[in-house]
């Protein structure tokens, strides 16, 4: 079994370096180091800076990839549009099991960081600078690294600077997490989809990226884009940081130029010479097979072309000894687990999409892959963040890229590989809550009823979806795709209002009296039509 990866693992890298410059003579550059090994950086103006980010073509390294000039862009207007200051945030919550970049070069390089976040303070003359962490060691070595800086969280600093600590979530990297933990509440998102460059920290225009991408931009500031395009790819320039685990010998962060082949990168880690998968991008990224690994190069474009993502940076080849899609059953669980409960494609969804994948392995045959397919369409476009998408599409991508192991578990016994559980997964058990501390408050806790739809007399009026979008949704025909559910204990009172303004009244609500300790409830869930079919089986 794979364990956990360290804060920091071992760094290499190809060519020379530039975000990892230093890091052949010290563990941490503090100020007098990293002044030493990059020089001093001069202030520029806000057009000259997104200028700066349009000519390398810079994007966010959190997943995403969104041009950063236009965020720049974006929160210069809105601030001189309301008349207001913005505030920067640095994203480096890096709470996914397989991803390490972030947090070494925030344990290792943290003026780098800093250089590019105070570089965007001063061109949109924001008074606020906060970076988001999720690990004690980030906190730390950033906090060291603000004071040695003399920046504080003083009302009297021209700049207040500190660091927000936030639990270690899948959801808590989302950038709505972040804002609202910031602003005092849970670092969950609040389910309003507005854009944080209008309307971010405290209501204000706020610019927030990813660490990498700020020590990106903070590279390009000293040494110009005609230097920095030099490197790497033209339409891509510049290094890229990877995390590359799974089935290697030697698990690292890696810095690479971009159009590097994919097949040196796990050449260096020691993967297989002819693995059986890749994923790539991380746990909300794609696999690729093993044909296809030497047709990509490292880059968005190049990854995006054949199937894969370069998402948050995650590398992981499996080998040919284990079951493909048993390893991502372990990945797909713990997605399911990281869901915030509060919005009902994560809460319900993901779990279901889970339950269908084991329902494969265990052979439920044709029905219940046609069942896994819906319910992952299902859940896409519906979440209050990116991770119910983020999920379906890594589950539409195993049954994709792994057709002959599908088919030996769908029409035949299975494939005969064991699960060796080569893909790192974070070790201990934590409640599946998105709040502070990681413990459950009243109103996220244990739910305490039941809702039950009476096929009988259900018409697919719909109006349960509307009212109770936590746990309905509708299928292709227009009626509920479960037929039972528990209610997260916040939505109870939604639910009671379902069950009253239910047209056909086919709703009913019971007490769950069974112990509060099972940690799921086995859903039916329905296929086309109003046949039920169970996709998993009780705990």
């Amino acid at each position: 079994m794979n364990e956990a990866l360290p804060d920091v693992p071992e760094v290499r890298v190809v060519g020379l370096p530039q975000l990892t410059s230093g890091f052949d003579l010290v563990e941490r550059l503090d100020l007098p180091m990293h002044l030493k090994v990059h020089g001093p950086l001069e202030p520029m103006g806000g057009e000259q800076l997104a200028k700066l980010a349009e000519n390398i073509n810079l994007k966010g390294r959190g997943g995403a990839g969104f041009p950063f000039h236009k965020k720049l862009r974006a929160v210069a207007e809105s601030a001189i549009k309301r008349g207001v200051r913005p505030v920067v945030v640095v994203n480096g919550s890096e709470d996914e099991p397989a991803c390490r970049k972030d947090t070494v070069m925030i344990n290792r390089a943290p003026h780098l960081i800093l250089d590019g976040a105070l570089l965007c303070a001063e061109a949109l003359g924001a008074r606020t600078l906060v970076v988001g962490v999720t690990r004690e060691s980030t906190q730390r070595s950033m906090e060291a690294a603000l004071a040695e800086r003399g920046l504080s969280n003083s009302r009297r600093s021209a700049l207040r600077a500190w660091v927000q600590r936030n639990p270690v979530r899948m959801v808590t990297g989302a950038a709505a997490s972040l804002i609202r933990s910031i602003d005092g509440g849970p670092a969950i998102p609040s389910g309003r989809k507005v854009s944080a460059s209008q309307n971010g920290v405290g209501g204000a225009p706020t610019l927030l990226s990813n660490a990498e991408t700020f020590a990106q931009l903070a590279i390009a500031a000293r040494i110009g884009p005609e230097r920095y395009g030099n490197t790497g790819l033209y339409d891509e320039p510049g290094t890229v940081m990877l995390t590359v685990s799974g089935a290697v010998a030697r698990p690292m962060v890696i810095e690479v130029p971009t159009g590097v082949p994919l097949r040196y990168v796990l050449q260096l880690a020691g993967a297989p010479p002819v693995p059986q998968g890749v994923l790539t991008g991380g746990y909300h990224g794609k696999w690729i097979d093993a044909a296809t690994v030497n047709e990509a190069v490292v880059s968005r474009n190049s990854l995006d072309a054949v199937g894969g993502s370069l998402g948050a940076g995650a590398i992981l080849p499996i080998s040919q000894e284990t079951c493909p899609l048993g390893e991502s059953l372990r990945v797909a669980q713990w997605l399911a687990e990281e869901s915030a409960g509060q919005c009902g494609p994560c809460y319900l969804g993901l779990p279901a999409a889970a339950r269908g994948l084991e329902d494969i392995l265990n052979g439920g045959g044709p029905a219940a892959l046609e069942a896994l397919k819906q319910v992952a369409q299902n859940v896409k476009r519906r979440g209050a963040c990116s991770h119910p998408d983020g999920s379906a599409m890594f589950l539409e991508s195993t049954i994709k890229a792994f057709t002959d192991d599908l088919a030996a578990h769908v029409l035949g016994n299975g494939c005969g590989r064991p699960v060796e559980g080569v893909l790192p997964l974070f070790e201990g058990g934590r409640a599946p809550t998105g709040i502070p501390g990681g413990g459950e408050s009243e109103e996220n806790g244990p739910s305490r009823q039941k809702i039950f739809v009476d096929w009988t007399l259900c018409r697919g009026h719909g109006l349960c979806a509307d009212i109770l979008p936590e746990v309905f949704q509708l299928g292709a025909d227009g009626f509920p795709t479960v037929a039972q559910a528990k209610v997260p204990r916040y939505a109870e009172a939604k639910a009671l209002r379902a069950v009253r303004r239910c047209p056909a009244l086919a709703l009913r609500i019971e007490e769950d009296t069974r112990a509060q300790d099972s940690s799921r409830s086995n859903l039916p869930v329905l296929s086309q039509g109003r046949g039920r079919r169970a996709l998993g089986r009780g705990n």
